[in-house]
C-alpha cells in the first residue's frame, strides 16, 4: 500500500509542479530560444529544466511533508533525474522530431499533431519518474 501512496503523492506532486514550471516558471525567452541550435538552445533549455526541476521538487517536497508520504531522497532525486533528462530531450525540439518520424507520426506531427506528441512524451515520462520515486521501478 505504501508504494501505492507515494506513487501518487509523487505522480500528483510531479504533474502539478511540470504544469506551473512550464507555463508560470519558465521565461519567455527560455521557451524562444530552447529549441535553437547550438550553445544558446542548450543554455536556454538547460535553464528551463533546472527551474522546471526544481518547481517539481518544491511541489514533491510540499506534498510528501503535509500528507506525510515516505519519499526516499534518493528515490526523489532519481526520479527527478529522469524527469529533468526527459524535459530536456524534448524541448530542444529535435530528439521528439526524430523520434515521431522513426514511429511513423511525422505527418501526423507536421499537419499540428508537434504540441500533442510533445505533452504525450512529458506525462509518459512524468509517470515513470513518479513510479521511481515511489521506489517501484526499476525493482
Amino acid at each position: 500500500m505504501t508504494l501505492a501512496v507515494t506513487f501518487t503523492v509523487a505522480a500528483t506532486a510531479l504533474g502539478a509542479g511540470r504544469q506551473a514550471g512550464d507555463y508560470w516558471v519558465q521565461t519567455h525567452g527560455q521557451a524562444q530560444r530552447k529549441g535553437l541550435p547550438g550553445w544558446p538552445g542548450r543554455l536556454a533549455c538547460a535553464a528551463d529544466v533546472a527551474t522546471y526541476t526544481l518547481t517539481q521538487a518544491g511541489c514533491l517536497l510540499l506534498a510528501a511533508a503535509v500528507l506525510a508520504a515516505p519519499v526516499a531522497a534518493w528515490h526523489a532525486a532519481a526520479g527527478l533525474a529522469v524527469s529533468a533528462v526527459m524535459r530536456y530531450a524534448a524541448d530542444r525540439r529535435e530528439p521528439l522530431r526524430r523520434l515521431a518520424a522513426a514511429a511513423g507520426k511525422a505527418g501526423y506531427r507536421e499537419s499540428g499533431g508537434a504540441a500533442q506528441l510533445d505533452q504525450a512524451w512529458h506525462w509518459t515520462w512524468l509517470f515513470a519518474a513518479a513510479l521511481v520515486i515511489a521506489g517501484g521501478w526499476p525493482s
